[in-house]
């Protein structure tokens, strides 16, 4: 009896980021192979997917003990064909897990992307609510400025804090369609996030490949399969936020990496691939470079390649040439790219990582946005082991094939209809008033507009896309702690703050405002603005007020 017939609750995590930066979600497939006096008469369950907020350290963890185990077991390689250990487990007992039904359309890689990129573009049509500010202001609002001239730079972008590479790419989008005469408000509403959907499907391609790679084609399926039905990748995945991008990334810099480690390692199974494709393996610099990509987008993303990279440093014979003929060149290399396209965007000398750094470590800047203990990452990676070693209980054929059946039921149930009332729903106002207001503008009947909302609660000129007066209530970190911006000032007493700062408001020809507080300046708007359109937002409350609706006045002289 192998070491792996006895492992009990093997762990896979999926990366999936939730907007903030801090936090990952992952959805942990815990496999229990059952104690080694049963596993010869009963097969493994399918796996259990369980969905688990953690930090980004858990995925590495998980992936490279994962791998570690299976390494140092000193088993015989698997079959041909497979990548993992659950294959052999399951011809220990003369029986193989069986597929998700629908696991004929993934008999290729090809089929595998070419339905990722269909489920990716419909989903990216299918998302119309307003999620996280940085999704328009820290990228397509950057992008909309570097092509048409015209957009708003928040205070991130006057004190060097943000890197230009980004938002660069969407640039490279807009002026794609500028030059085709496509600018129009639906194709710059909508192709950002269509284009998002195809770095989204690839993302789909490798957490696929990497799966099959550490584990087996069997978990592969159920990988995919439970990063498509859920709800929060669906949500957010093919919005234009930095954690999109540094998503699909990271998972294909894992991707790599592991093969390079195979590769390296002599494994029987990837060396039949590599030799079947005709390529040259993919080796750790490929890696390397994703992952400096992926820091220079965020440089967050350094805490998960720290990690990754030091639990294989420590096993490395050749220490000094994996530091200096790979990691420094690589990480001079993009370094040096992105700096000099920041000091061309700039138009002055400016070095984003460590100006992010001295804000955010050496200030304490960041604190603004809210804080975690000091062992936060380490204690959550901690959680997650502890979930590795979960025992089930051994089932037979006829029970295995109905948790698959209900596992799938199950994630379809809980999951589709969230997707859906998050992506069609939940805060479209912001999205819908912005379109009307675009519609106007390019039809000469909006000369302005103030928004009396909470700062960025709508995208601005990038959806828009038309250059005119506008203004919304500053919410930029001030270095005196303890004083209120606009917009803490306006929610505190929103008649006093408009009548103080903003007069009669005659030099607005279109106010925006959430229905909480129009009650609260109705009184400033009846003599010279009427309501024009209003608009469902949410049904239920997030952090602040019930936002249940849009409202969208118009001074009656503009009428």
């Amino acid at each position: 009896m192998g070491r792996r017939a006895q492992t009990i609750g093997r762990t896979y995590a999926l990366l999936l980021d939730s907007g903030d930066g801090d936090k990952l979600f992952l959805l942990l497939l815990l496999r229990d192979s059952g104690d080694a006096a049963t596993a010869t008469a009963t097969a493994a369950p399918p796996p259990v997917v369980l969905p688990l907020p953690i930090a980004s350290l858990g995925l590495a963890a998980s992936l490279q003990m994962s791998h570690r185990r299976r390494s140092n077991a000193g088993d015989p390689p698997p079959p041909e064909g497979t990548g993992g250990s659950s294959t052999a487990e399951a011809s220990s007992t003369g029986e193989e897990n069986p597929d998700l039904p629908w696991a004929w359309a993934l008999g290729s890689e090809r089929r595998v992307l070419a339905l990722a990129l269909a489920f990716r573009a419909a989903n990216a049509l299918l998302v119309r609510t307003y999620f996280n500010p940085d999704e328009h202001w820290q990228c397509l609002e950057v992008a909309h400025r570097i092509v048409f001239g015209y957009g708003h730079l928040t205070w991130e972008w006057k004190r060097g804090l943000r890197s230009y590479l980004h938002p660069f790419i969407f640039a490279a989008l807009y002026k794609i369609l500028s030059l085709l005469h496509l600018d129009s408000p639906w194709f710059m509403a909508m192709a950002p996030r269509l284009l998002q959907s195809v770095f989204a499907s690839f993302g789909d391609l490798y957490l696929y490949k990497l799966s099959k790679l550490i584990f087996n084609n069997h978990v592969a399926q159920w990988a995919l399969f439970s990063q498509l039905v859920n709800w929060f990748m669906f949500f957010c995945i093919t919005r234009t936020l930095s954690n999109s991008m540094e998503t699909v990334l990271t998972v294909t810099g894992l991707y790599y990496w592991f093969v390079a480690i195979e590769s390296v390692k002599g494994n029987s199974v990837v060396s039949k691939q590599q030799a079947a494709s005709k390529q040259s393996p993919p080796s750790r610099k490929m890696a390397l470079l994703i992952a400096a990509l992926a820091c220079a987008i965020r440089p967050t993303s350094a805490i998960t390649w720290l990690y990754v990279g030091l639990l294989d440093f420590i096993q490395m014979k050749s220490k000094s040439r994996f530091i200096f003929l790979e990691v420094v060149p690589l990480g001079v290399f993009v370094l040096a790219v992105t700096t000099f396209l920041d000091c061309w965007m700039y138009g002055s000398r400016v070095i984003v990582p460590l100006n992010f750094l001295k804000f955010n470590l050496f200030s304490s800047g960041g604190d603004y946005y809210g804080t975690h203990v000091f062992h936060w990452y380490f204690s959550q990676g901690h959680n997650l082991a502890a979930m590795a070693q979960l025992k089930g209980k051994g089932h037979n054929e006829k029970g295995r094939l109905s948790r698959l059946k209900l596992s799938v039921i199950l994630l379809i149930l809980t999951n589709v209809p969230m997707a859906l009332y998050m992506s069609l729903y939940h805060q479209r106002g912001t999205e819908d008033a912005m379109l009307y207001l675009s519609r106007e503008a390019h039809d000469g009947r909006v000369k302005s507009v103030l928004f009396l909302m909470p700062c960025h609660s709508t995208p601005y000129y990038s959806t828009l896309h038309y250059n005119l007066p506008m203004r919304f209530l500053d919410c930029t970190p001030s270095e005196n702690k303890g004083t209120l911006d606009e917009s803490d000032r306006f929610l505190m007493n929103p008649a006093d703050f408009v009548g103080e700062v903003f007069g009669n408001l005659s030099s607005f020809s279109h106010i925006v405002l959430f229905e909480s507080e129009e009650r609260h300046v109705k009184l400033l708007l009846r003599n010279s603005f009427q309501e024009v359109r209003r608009f469902f937002h949410s049904h239920f409350k997030v952090d602040r007020d019930l936002q249940s609706s849009v409202v969208v006045y118009s001074q009656k002289s503009v009428l």
